[in-house]
C-alpha cells in the first residue's frame, strides 16, 4: 500500500474531509452487504452532517473543536461501516444485523460528536471543547431530535442510548438497549471511534497540538477530588504524548478487548484477511515509543489538514507550548 495522505482513510482511497467521498464509500459497502437499504435516509444524514459541521445547520455554529472535527467523524463512520460489513460476511444468516439497524448505527456514528458543536446563541462558551465532559449526552439529545426529523423517530431513544458506547459518561453495563444485536452494534460504534483515531496518519501530532488544547478548555487537564484538592494530569501537549502509551496499554486495550469484545476483528472479513486499522494503530504506537526513547519531538513532522477550529482558534500557541520540555516530569 502506498504512503497515505493525511486527509485520506486507512487505505488511502477515501478522502475523509469530503462528505461525498465518504458517503459514496459507505453506500458501496451497504450495496454489497444488503439487498436494499434506506438510501434516502443515509444520503440525507450525510448532507445534514456536512451542514452541521460547516455551520449551515439551523441554530448551530460551525464545529470549532480542534481534534474532534468532521474528518474524525467521517473516519469513524467509515470504520464502523467496514466492521458491520465484516460481521455480516462471517456470521450465520440469523445472526446478521440487517440493513435497518446498520443505517441507524451509521447515523449515530455521523453525529456521535455533535455534542461538541455550540448553538448560535451560546454566549457562555468560547469553544465547543468546553462541553467535553458532557458532549456524549448532548450528542444523544441531538440524535433524539434529528431521527424524528428524518422519519426514523422509532429509533430515536435507541440511538441516544447507543451513542454512549463512544464515551465515558455511562459504562456499557448501564447502557439500555432492546437486545444483544443493538449492544453488538454499540460495541462496534465504540471500537470504530477508537481505531479510527489511533490509526489516523497524524494521530500523534493531533494529540499534542489539538487534543491537549481541547483538554485545557474542557477542564480535563486537572482532576479534583472530593475535598477540592487538585491534581494536574497533563502539563502540556508534550506531556500528553508522554502519557499516551499508558493510556493505550490501560484504557484503550481494556475497552477494545474487554468492554467491546474484540469486535475490531471484523475488519479482517471486510478486508479479506488484512488488518489495516490494527496494523496502523500498532505502527503509531511503535513510532511513539521511538520518539519518547529519543526524547525528540521534532520527529513529529506530519501536518494534519486544517479545519475550522485551527483556522479560527485564538491564542493556540498558548496551549501548545506553555511548558518547556525540561519542566515535564516523566516516570
Amino acid at each position: 500500500m502506498r504512503d497515505r495522505r493525511s486527509d485520506y482513510d486507512i487505505t488511502d482511497d477515501v478522502q475523509l474531509t469530503n462528505i461525498e467521498s465518504v458517503h459514496d464509500a459507505v453506500s458501496a459497502i451497504f450495496r454489497s452487504a444488503f439487498k436494499q437499504f434506506n438510501e434516502v435516509a443515509l444520503k440525507q444524514a450525510f448532507e445534514d452532517c456536512e451542514r452541521l459541521f460547516e455551520g449551515d445547520y439551523p441554530s448551530y455554529l460551525p464545529c470549532d473543536t480542534l481534534y474532534h472535527d468532521k474528518q474524525h467523524s467521517l473516519d469513524m463512520t467509515l470504520a464502523l461501516t467496514r466492521l458491520i460489513n465484516g460481521h455480516e460476511r462471517c456470521v450465520a444468516k440469523d445472526e446478521r444485523i440487517g440493513a435497518e439497524r446498520a443505517i441507524i448505527t451509521v447515523i449515530t456514528a455521523l453525529y456521535h460528536d455533535a455534542g461538541y458543536i455550540r448553538h448560535e446563541h451560546d454566549h457562555q462558551h468560547s469553544n465547543g471543547a468546553e462541553y467535553a465532559p458532557v458532549h456524549v449526552s448532548r450528542s444523544a439529545d441531538f440524535l433524539k431530535r434529528y431521527l424524528h426529523k428524518i422519519d426514523l423517530g422509532e429509533y430515536a431513544q435507541i440511538a441516544a442510548n447507543m451513542v454512549h458506547y463512544t464515551g465515558y459518561e455511562r459504562t456499557p453495563a448501564c447502557i439500555r438497549l432492546p437486545d444483544e444485536k443493538w449492544h453488538l452494534l454499540g460495541q462496534m460504534l465504540g471500537t470504530a471511534d477508537l481505531i479510527a483515531q489511533l490509526s489516523d496518519r497524524c494521530y500523534l501530532e493531533k494529540c499534542r497540538d489539538r487534543l491537549y488544547p481541547e483538554f485545557v478548555l474542557g477542564g480535563l487537564t486537572v482532576k479534583v477530588d472530593k475535598l477540592g484538592n487538585e491534581t494536574q494530569l497533563y502539563k502540556s501537549g508534550e506531556d500528553l504524548i508522554y502519557k499516551t502509551p499508558a493510556f493505550y496499554e490501560g484504557e484503550v486495550e481494556y475497552r477494545l478487548n474487554k468492554l467491546f469484545n474484540k469486535v475490531y476483528n471484523y475488519e479482517i472479513a471486510h478486508f479479506e484477511g488484512e488488518r489495516y486499522y490494527i496494523n496502523a494503530l500498532g505502527k503509531n504506537q511503535a513510532y511513539l515509543k521511538k520518539i519518547l526513547k529519543a526524547e525528540n519531538f521534532s520527529l513529529l513532522r506530519r501536518k494534519p489538514p486544517e479545519n475550522y477550529g485551527t483556522k479560527n482558534f485564538p491564542g493556540l500557541d498558548v496551549y501548545l507550548y506553555q511548558h518547556p520540555l525540561k519542566d515535564i516530569k516523566r516516570g
